[in-house]
């Protein structure tokens, strides 16, 4: 995330509160998708209610799993930013 940060701060681009978010975020996609590979492969499910209930919960994970890492990562472009910041010395 930091390192996206940079990046779109080279390109002077200082929208960089969502993407910061956003970015950290994203995992969750892989975290969910993963779950689904999962479910599909390796387990063995005979009724559709365990399925529904599978597949909610691991949603309701993801969606966790979003917020904490997006918001660990929206801190850390936070703390990133205020620090490339506090050493430019304008004359």
């Amino acid at each position: 995330t930091i390192v996206m940060c940079y990046f779109q701060l080279c390109a002077e681009d200082y929208h960089w509160w969502w993407r910061g978010y956003l970015t950290a975020g994203s995992s969750a996609i892989y975290l969910f998708c993963y779950s689904l590979v999962y479910l599909s492969t390796k387990m063995v499910v005979v009724r559709a209610i365990s399925i529904v209930m599978y597949v909610s919960y691991m949603l309701i994970a993801a969606y966790t799993f979003f917020i904490l890492t997006g918001t660990v990562g929206f801190a850390a472009c936070f703390w990133f930013v205020g620090t490339i910041y506090a050493q430019v010395k304008v004359e």
